[in-house]
């Protein structure tokens, strides 16, 4: 049996630009886990919306989420490895951006529950969208509006996004690069500047390289579209990068496959395990 976990990013990549996975790629996904080909995906989505954006792959596999802070069961949901801020680190994180008028999005476990909390009246335009956006589907219980800073640090913190002005987030950014995992990107859907904030040792790369150890594989073969991929591609035996991909992941690719709106991720596997695909 091939011992390769097969990693695919989700917006961009697995996904199509409807934010879903068509039904060729469930179709393909579910016959190769069964066959027990190891297939998963990390995202920074959290394991919530990765669910329902992938709703149609049924089959028991652990997943990346929270780009790198959670590897979870995506059908139990249980946690199998996780990585939080300490106490301090949480209040200097917080303080680099209140010290610029920025108020973040904090996540954390409270009361064994994943959630989200916000300060409604300081969140700007697209922050609210994205608000919006998880507050109004009836399955997402993670939304805990907040009413001052004092309750945004509550439970085990692990993850930190503000979406804001690039030259209001910019000088929080450089402040903590060299101390945490930051990514300073624009979401793919809405163009917004994004900074997300996790622990030092959460990334794509360093929880694939804890999923593969799980599984008992020995390579990685990766996909990917964005920035954020980088130091998964760069930790991989394979790299693949959608025809839509950012010029910087192209440049480490192994090569450069289809569009995400082509299902090329899953054409790809379906064409190296022919025979259970047919």
């Amino acid at each position: 049996m091939d011992k390769t976990l097969y990693l695919s990013d989700l917006d961009g990549t697995l996904l199509r630009a409807d934010q879903r996975t068509s039904e060729y790629t469930n179709r393909v996904v579910n016959r190769l886990v069964d066959a027990g080909v190891h297939f998963s995906y990390a995202t920074a989505r959290s394991i919530d919306t990765a669910v329902r954006v992938t709703k149609g792959i049924e089959v028991d596999i652990p997943v990346i989420v929270h780009n790198g802070a959670f590897i979870v069961d995506s059908v139990t949901r249980h946690v199998l490895h996780a990585e939080k801020f300490t106490p301090e680190e949480e209040g200097l994180i917080w303080g680099a951006f209140l010290s610029h008028g920025l108020y973040p999005l904090s996540y954390a476990v409270i009361d064994g529950r994943n959630r989200f909390s916000y300060l409604r009246e300081k969140c700007g335009k697209e922050q609210w969208a994205f608000v919006l956006s998880r507050t109004s589907n009836a399955e997402d219980h993670r939304a805990r509006e907040i009413f001052s800073v004092d309750e945004a640090l509550d439970g085990d913190v692990y993850y930190f996004a503000c979406i804001d002005d690039e030259e209001k987030l910019r000088p929080v950014y450089e402040f903590l690069q060299d101390k945490f995992r930051c990514i300073f990107s624009r979401d793919i859907y809405t163009d917004a500047p994004w900074l997300e904030v996790l622990p030092r040792n959460a990334s794509k790369a360093s929880a694939a390289k804890i999923l593969k150890e799980k599984l008992g594989c020995d390579r990685i073969v990766c996909f990917g579209d964005e920035i954020n991929d980088i130091p998964m591609f760069e930790i991989a035996d394979e790299k693949y990068a959608v025809a839509n991909a950012a010029p910087e992941l192209k440049a480490l690719a192994t090569a450069v496959i289809g569009d995400n709106d082509e299902d090329a991720v899953a054409k790809w596997l379906a064409e190296r395990f022919t025979k259970f695909c047919e």
